[in-house]
């Protein structure tokens, strides 16, 4: 009963694949509150910076075409060529602050995660458009959350706002007798006041909502027992088969082994637990090692040499080394060419003599 629950029970860590596979799927962590205030602080920086300049631009266009309202042609061909030029002049005064705007804008969503491009998002899907889905998802818990948070949003903007125009209450009434001229300067005051009041309640509020999206995002992504065990036979293989493939290496090796001690030239041994097969040739550059192994097989070594005739030397000390730095089919290392050269001298003057 244990090792069901904690088949079906997401209570591990996610692995790299995981999240990497979240990725790409398009699932990332993401809050709009935080792309939300880059939006308007970058539109009160905008309006700090380019405010003056914008007015300026604008008021010289507005105020020449006022100023030669009669000189405008009426016909069709003159009001097009009106319209294109006081559109042009228009966007040439918006243009920089437009492009501000929307780096802003990429900036709110690029700072949250990494860039993702996937069209998984854009697949249709049955659940989309499905009348029960949809209901579930208006009465689900994130869209209890995200109502109460645009209720305690709006709580605490109005409260703000509302310390801040509440001592102007009394100069708010004046400015409808106000000059345009000098009443525009007051608004823009204090509509700066007011924005950089906002900028601030929604920086707490988008670092409160972006760290509660990211452990959401991080609960849907942690994984069962079953899962991750999945995912490792996925990424490298059922350890079972692996097992099995490496016992059929092994004991194709050690058959190319056994059948390979016959031609030895002379087995080292220490006495039970190491033995090494060596192979000379005359002309041959240095002995090679044509089987090695230890205990069981290393006793396997000797019973096959002894049954075809191949001389067993021991050597401890030696047997230890050539077992620890050379490999199957390579040959001796130069620290031992003087021991192993000893070695097979005495095996051939021994096979001379017999001769």
């Amino acid at each position: 009963m244990a090792e069901n629950d904690d088949d079906t029970e997401k209570s591990e860590d996610p692995t790299q694949k995981r999240l990497d596979d979240a990725l790409k799927r398009g699932d990332v962590a993401k809050s709009q509150e935080v792309s939300t205030w880059f939006i308007i602080a970058g539109a009160t920086l905008i309006l700090v910076s380019f405010s003056t300049t914008m007015t300026s631009s604008l008021k010289t266009t507005l105020m020449g075409l006022l100023a030669n309202a009669w000189r405008i042609p009426t016909d069709g061909g003159g009001l097009i060529r009106l319209t294109s030029r006081i559109g042009l002049e228009v966007f040439a005064a918006i243009a920089i602050p437009l492009l501000l705007l929307m780096i802003c804008a990429f900036a709110g969503n690029a700072i949250q995660h990494r860039f993702v491009w996937s069209a998984e998002s854009l697949t249709p899907k049955l659940d989309r458009v499905s009348p029960l889905a949809g209901m579930k998802r208006l009465f689900s818990k994130q869209a209890l959350v995200n109502f109460v948070k645009g209720l305690l949003k709006l709580a605490l903007i109005g409260s703000v706002m509302t310390v801040l125009l509440w001592p102007e209450r009394d100069r708010l009434e004046s400015f409808i007798t106000l000059d345009p001229a000098v009443l525009l300067p007051i608004v823009l005051s204090l509509t700066l006041k007011l924005m950089g009041a906002v900028v601030a309640v929604l920086a707490f509020i988008a670092a409160a909502d972006f760290l509660f999206q990211y452990q959401q995002w991080y609960q849907r992504q942690k994984m069962s027992f079953q899962e991750i065990k999945e995912e490792y036979k996925q990424s490298e293989g059922d350890p079972h088969i692996k097992a099995r493939i490496r016992r059929l290496r092994e004991q194709r090796v050690r058959k190319r082994m056994m059948s390979a001690v016959p031609d030895a030239s002379v087995i080292i041994t220490n006495p039970t637990h190491y033995a090494v097969a060596l192979k000379y040739n005359r002309g041959d550059n240095a002995p090679v090692c044509v089987a090695k192994g230890l205990d069981l097989i290393a006793l396997k070594i000797r019973e096959v040499a002894e049954a075809h005739s191949v001389p067993v030397v021991e050597s401890p000390p030696l047997a230890r080394a050539l077992h620890a730095t050379v490999e199957i089919d390579q040959e001796i290392p130069p620290e031992h060419y003087r021991a192993v050269a000893e070695i097979i001298g005495y095996v051939m003057k021994l096979r001379g003599e017999r001769r």
